[in-house]
């Protein structure tokens, strides 16, 4: 009998999280029977894979509060009588355990959301495997499971924001709850591990489990210098605080006037596109950098197979906020590519200054320019520094080897 997964994200599908979308097809492929909880997704592009293996038709979506709380109430109220009215025991069920919802730091009107997409099903739904990608989904997991609406091994990844901004906000207990009665927690970093001990985690519930690429579609090709051709720059990012893109475009503005042969492309969209459409304009740059928007996967790669140096320049943001890291390293890397990134949260775990790429500290604008100027003014290093770029994801971040280490996992816990 296949083994069944539930798998409980932020939003989905969405491109920037091809590393949730890769662990579901793989353990598809395996063999597993993978059904999705997640918030509706507001991107118009989707990826293939998401046709490709009918992973909308797996999907169960959690209706979405308004942001005017009367709405909000009236809603949840709407929601409930819907529930009664399918499953009229439900009401005692959820009654039974609003105390759990109190204890893991949710609100009391939002239980009839986070039931809804279980009120049309014979509940509990039995699961072999409950994996909840990011802390607050960790803790509707669990409220989940308390409610009696869903049963199996509590499985929390924990990525970035999930252990700095969330954290800052809520409070360092908000996870009390989860590290208790959680099975079992996946970390994409020592860095992250690390956090997760001291916020009061078990050190034996915790096992680092990293992010990677497919190495066969991301191909190793050494980067070319080529006289009478611009030398393309690249970032690959949300457009928000964290991913420090003004720094990236700021570090080639002060090489714009002694490097003239330079083209750096900016792939991504976010709430700071404009300010940063500005930025490029007051430093008048516009001849040197283009804003791409959001491309499919595809044409990333295509992208990325053009590019001779690929810029990360990641910040903590004045909410705390930070990376996990930036698995656009990893594929750079896995296809040669020189990178130049920052010293921020597990960053330094995947590129070795200096060996495979190197660091700067945060924000660190002359930093930026001064390694940038030098991958532009050495290019006889691209090979070497590509090589062992490529060869450090084979052993360490290679996505098929750690899909089986994943079911690994599974089959064990």
């Amino acid at each position: 009998m296949k083994k069944r997964i539930a798998f409980i994200v932020d939003n989905f599908p969405v491109l920037s999280q091809t590393f949730i979308l890769n662990q579901i097809t793989a353990l598809i492929a395996y063999g597993y029977d993978v059904d999705i909880y997640a918030n509706p997704s507001q991107e118009m592009t989707i990826h293939d894979d998401v046709n490709k293996y009918n992973l909308l038709l797996r999907t169960s979506y959690f209706p979405q509060p308004s942001q005017h709380h009367p709405v909000t109430l009236c809603k949840s109220l709407h929601l409930l009588l819907q529930g009664i009215c399918k499953s009229p025991h439900v009401l005692n069920q959820l009654y039974r355990n609003i105390s759990a919802l109190k204890t893991n730091g949710l609100p009391i009107w939002f239980l009839p959301y986070l039931a809804s997409p279980f009120f049309t099903n014979i509940f509990p739904q039995n699961y072999d495997i409950i994996h909840c990608h990011f802390g607050p989904n960790g803790i509707k997991g669990l409220a989940l499971k308390r409610m009696g609406l869903i049963t199996g091994k509590l499985i929390t990844s924990f990525h970035g924001y999930d252990i700095t901004k969330y954290i800052s906000k809520y409070g360092a207990t908000v996870y009390q709850q989860l590290f208790a009665q959680g099975d079992l927690f996946l970390p994409i970093s020592k860095h992250w591990q690390n956090q997760l001990i001291e916020l009061g985690c078990k050190q034996d519930k915790i096992r680092v489990h990293r992010m990677g690429v497919n190495c066969e579609k991301f191909t190793f090709t050494p980067r070319q210098y080529h006289h009478s051709q611009p030398i393309q720059i690249l970032t690959i990012a949300r457009l928000v605080e964290k991913k420090g893109v003004e720094y990236g475009i700021r570090a080639v503005a002060q090489l714009a006037s002694t490097h003239p042969k330079i083209c750096y492309k900016i792939i991504g969209d976010g709430c700071l596109k404009e300010s940063l459409q500005v930025l490029i304009q007051e430093l008048n740059i516009v001849d040197k950098i283009e804003l791409l928007g959001w491309k499919e996967q595809s044409e990333i790669r295509e992208i990325l197979n053009q590019s001779q140096i690929l810029i990360a320049p990641s910040i903590t943001s004045r909410e705390g906020d930070q990376e996990g890291i930036p698995v656009v390293l990893m594929e750079a890397m896995a296809m040669g590519i020189p990178v130049v990134s920052t010293l921020h949260s597990g960053i330094p775990e995947l590129v070795k200054d200096g060996v495979t790429g190197f660091l700067v500290p945060e924000k660190d604008v002359e930093g930026l320019s001064q390694k940038i100027k030098y991958l532009i003014e050495n290019p006889q290093v691209w090979e070497k520094i590509g090589h062992a770029g490529r060869k450090f994801i084979e052993e360490n971040h290679n996505q098929i080897l750690l899909n089986q280490e994943l079911v690994d996992i599974y089959e064990k816990l």
